[in-house]
């Protein structure tokens, strides 16, 4: 009775844990996908460049 109830406890200490490490792996894989949308916007904006001139030459 006493190893369930301590079995229990441990584990909900171990769930707010997590919960608060999964805040910081969301923030970094989103920090990582703003990151890539902002470097494909980039390129994008310099391809069109370079292909204005290759049409324009």
């Amino acid at each position: 009775m006493i190893n369930n109830q301590l079995l229990t406890i441990f584990l909900q200490q171990d769930f707010m844990r997590s919960m608060g490490k999964i805040n910081v792996v969301f923030g970094v894989i989103l920090i990582v996908f703003i990151g890539i949308i902002v470097f494909l916007i980039y390129l994008q904006n310099r391809i069109k460049k370079i292909e204005k001139n290759i049409n324009n030459e």
